[in-house]
């Protein structure tokens, strides 16, 4: 929706804080009514969960994510609801024009096209008065534009290798950027596979006053349960504690998700609405997690065969996914249809998720997908005994793989990377995934 470069000229917050200016946005009330969600693995879910938490507790609640799925206006949302065609392409004009008047005036450094959005979000926001607003990093915390709520209450959902040409070659330097985001004097919520980082966090916050806390140490989840219709767990946080807690959302990774976006809403209201009763935030919490709503996490989109879509693209997200698949839904009887994007480690992704199954189709993505040889190569390496099947486009997938199924009575499972995901689920339901627009 910009015909900007999706990063700009380097990294850089100054020409973003200038960009905000022209628009007046109020970074003050900015900071007070907002919430910022980074992380490696889960923060579109974390950040659904807090939205979703707003909403129940009857704030006007806007939410910015990114990427989005099947169209641009996923980006942008108040109350559940996309952002209307009319209201973005005012909007989409008005942040150009203000970055066509910077340029005239002396900002002569080029935008990214995730500034604009996350200026587009602020604005959208503020004129819609809302009183609770969740922002989703893009990439790290130290240069994202995310930085520049200034949120004191902010969490790192995961850490996992990503991206490390920004953010460094170990997880240590990658949570640290991310931990960044937070301003001063804050706190930040730590997912569970951040724990074996606490005391490099601890010694790196120190010099900011920021405070830490964790999933599984100061924040407790208990008595998990999962199937497939939604899973139950119990969250206690210091004095406040809720049990059976539910959500639709599935997989093991959701507890920290979830458990994550509960302990930010009790920490943001009990600083902007100090005097509301622990019960109506604990209504709120518990309301607000079962409605929550989020494709393309372990996503039935198909009954029969059962076929199931997961967007995780990292090797711990893959992981995580494809256990909770297993615990879910049982080890046995399944067809993976495999993709991974071009600029990911193939043979890494192919390596946790190939040698769970017998029948493997390996297939590339419209956008960005490594060569589905490349996938299958990789594919045989990690499990030589598998029926290991080439399919040149999402199209010859979704065929052999239904066909397959269908004659095996097997299920389905894509995975390995967001783009492989959306494009099968897009094929799927009649749908050209080369129409599809990702950012």
């Amino acid at each position: 929706m910009f015909n900007l470069p999706k990063y700009g000229s380097g990294l850089c917050l100054a020409r973003l804080t200038a960009l905000l200016d022209a628009l007046a946005i109020d970074r003050a009330r900015l900071q007070r009514h907002s919430v910022v969600v980074t992380g490696s693995n889960g923060k579109g879910s974390t950040a659904a969960f807090l939205a979703s938490i707003g909403q129940a507790r009857g704030l006007r609640t806007g939410l910015f994510t990114s990427p989005h799925l099947y169209r641009f206006h996923e980006r942008f949302r108040i109350d559940g609801v996309e952002i209307g065609d009319d209201a973005l392409t005012d909007l989409v004009l008005r942040v150009a024009t203000a970055i066509a008047d910077l340029t005239r005036h002396g900002v002569h450094e080029t935008f990214g096209a995730f500034e604009a959005q996350f200026a587009l979000a602020c604005l959208y926001f503020q004129e819609a008065e809302c009183e609770f607003a969740v922002f989703e990093a893009g990439i790290g915390g130290r240069y994202d534009p995310v930085r520049l709520v200034g949120a004191s209450i902010i969490c790192v959902s995961s850490v996992d290798y990503e991206h490390v040409d920004l953010l460094g070659g170990s997880l240590e330097l990658i949570a640290s950027d991310k931990s960044d985001a937070c301003a001063a004097g804050g706190t930040i919520i730590y997912g569970e596979n951040c724990r074996p980082l606490r005391q490099h966090l601890a010694a790196y916050n120190r010099s900011r006053n920021v405070t830490g806390l964790f999933v599984r140490s100061e924040i407790g989840i208990g008595n998990e349960a999962m199937s497939a219709t939604g899973q139950q767990f119990d969250l206690s946080f210091g004095d406040s504690r809720i049990d059976a807690l539910e959500m639709r959302l599935l997989g093991d990774f959701q507890f920290n998700n979830a458990a994550i976006a509960a302990v930010l809403f009790m920490l943001w209201s009990g600083g902007t609405h100090p005097r509301q009763t622990p019960a109506t935030v604990d209504a709120a919490i518990r309301r607000g997690l079962r409605q929550t709503r989020w494709p393309g996490r372990l996503e039935i989109v198909q009954e029969t065969p059962l076929t199931i879509i997961d967007v995780g693209h990292t090797p711990d997200g893959v992981q995580q996914a494809l256990a909770s698949l297993r615990a879910i839904h049982g080890a046995d009887d399944w067809v993976l249809v495999l993709g991974v994007s071009g600029d990911k480690n193939v043979n890494d992704i192919a390596g946790h998720l190939a040698p769970s199954f017998h029948n493997v189709i390996c297939t590339s993505a419209y956008h960005k997908g490594a060569d589905a040889r490349v996938v299958g190569a990789a594919a045989r390496k990690a499990n030589a005994g598998a029926k290991i099947h080439v399919a040149n486009t999402i199209e010859a997938a979704v065929r052999i793989s239904q066909q397959l199924a269908r004659t095996s009575g097997q299920k389905i499972y894509v995975a390995g990377g967001l783009f492989v995901a959306i494009e099968y689920a897009t094929v799927l339901r009649g749908g050209r995934a080369q129409e599809l627009r990702f950012f």
